[in-house]
């Protein structure tokens, strides 16, 4: 009887998914890469690597929009400016085999953009955060710097402090 009652939940929690509208923080929130972070990670540190974090900023940009209701209504472009991971990618260390995993460094990320309110206000958005202490980077993995400076402005964005700074 209990596995009859989970499967009937599970069927129409399914169903329910199938049936919902996409919401709508996903098509308020624009990433794109800068022309130059494109050739840099095109070249370097790979495109896959940068276009996740890209990803990882749209995500997290919307959530903080959606949860706090900043900027409800109107939408958000951003650029992911730029990026420095902790450790090698896996792309550079295909292209260099003298490179090792135990090699670590300073991180973080840039991002600009603009916030376009629902009456159609512009206000420019920009934030970066890299590391200074080189003691932190030890025990990171490879983008552990790029992802705090992600969560820090998606947290900053929700409490609407880039707003503010204006």
């Amino acid at each position: 009887m209990r596995a009859l009652l989970f499967t009937a939940f599970v069927i129409a929690g399914l169903a329910g998914s199938a049936l919902a509208e996409p919401t709508a923080s996903d098509a308020r929130v624009e990433v794109t890469l800068s022309p130059e972070l494109q050739q840099k990670a095109a070249q370097e540190y790979g495109l896959k690597d940068v276009q996740r974090l890209a990803e990882d900023l749209r995500k997290d940009a919307a959530r903080q929009i959606e949860r706090t209701g900043v900027l409800a209504g109107g939408r958000l472009e951003l650029t992911l400016v730029d990026v420095k991971p902790n450790r090698p990618t896996f792309k550079q260390l295909g292209d260099k085999p003298g490179l090792s995993m135990e090699s670590f460094g300073v991180g973080g990320a840039a991002i600009e953009g603009r916030a376009i309110s629902m009456d159609g206000v512009v206000t420019p958005v920009s934030y970066k955060w890299y590391e200074t202490d080189i003691r932190q980077a030890r025990f990171s993995g490879t983008w552990s710097d790029a992802q705090h400076a992600i969560d820090r402005f998606a947290a900053q964005l929700g409490h609407g402090n880039l707003y503010a700074r204006r």
